[in-house]
């Protein structure tokens, strides 16, 4: 699993925790199959179409984290860390 975005890394810390094996699963595709970290950019900006194949619920969730409602600053990746803690 690399996250080359800092986009995608900021979602993953955001909402691995809570989501479903088959979002999980739908997640893990859209990280490893497109060849290239800025076209899930460019979908989850709607700066280009998503092509159906990813058009699906995990997808509408990064779009809406993409929208960053709250104005948080992302300039960076989190640390990795969180990937290691035990849900609580």
């Amino acid at each position: 699993l690399i996250l080359v975005h800092p986009l995608s890394s900021l979602f993953a810390k955001e909402n691995l925790n809570r989501m479903s094996e088959q979002q999980l699963n739908l997640y893990d595709r859209l990280i490893n199959e497109p060849s290239n970290d800025w076209d899930i950019y460019y979908w989850a900006t709607e700066s280009k179409p998503t092509p159906a194949e990813f058009e699906n619920d995990v997808m509408a969730m990064l779009r809406e984290f993409a929208k960053n409602k709250k104005r948080e600053q992302r300039l960076r990746q989190p640390d990795l860390e969180y990937l290691f803690e035990s849900p609580c």
